[in-house]
């Protein structure tokens, strides 16, 4: 069975409803969907990061978006599988470091968790993705 790992872009696009990423979802057996603790890792930051640049009275109303959009997320993150960085994906890691490829280093850490699973990264990043060896990609959006 093919395991699709969802990277960052392409999680938040399918939180926002993106009607191909829907449709390409639809037709794959919903258990060879995943994302990698990475992907968890992003998302909270930045949900984080929203709320914690929000003080002062006058952006209450803006807390409280912030707040809905955090939870909306903890409970989107416990609908996938989250891939964990084993020892395999941090092997993977340390061999693309070596490398030295240009790829940030989020990035890289997804790329390597996805080649431990053997896995199909799901991205519209290509132009950074297609530098990691072995990795294969498909585009859902």
């Amino acid at each position: 069975m093919t395991l699709w790992v969802l990277d960052t872009d392409s999680l938040s696009l399918l939180e926002r409803g993106n009607l191909k990423i829907q449709e390409r979802l639809s037709k794959v057996n919903a258990d060879s969907v995943a994302i990698s603790i990475i992907t968890a890792e992003e998302k909270m930051k930045g949900r984080l990061a929203a709320i914690n640049s929000l003080s002062g009275i006058e952006r209450i109303d803006r807390l409280a978006i912030a707040y809905r959009d955090l939870q909306s997320s903890i409970e989107d993150l416990q609908t996938l599988p989250i891939l964990p960085f084993s020892e395999l994906a941090k092997d993977r890691y340390r061999e693309l470091l070596q490398q030295k490829i240009r790829v940030g280093s989020h990035d890289l850490r997804i790329a390597a968790i996805v080649l431990s699973v053997k896995g199909i990264l799901v991205t519209r990043n290509r132009r950074d993705f297609e530098k990691v060896p072995n990795l294969q990609i498909d585009d859902w959006s």
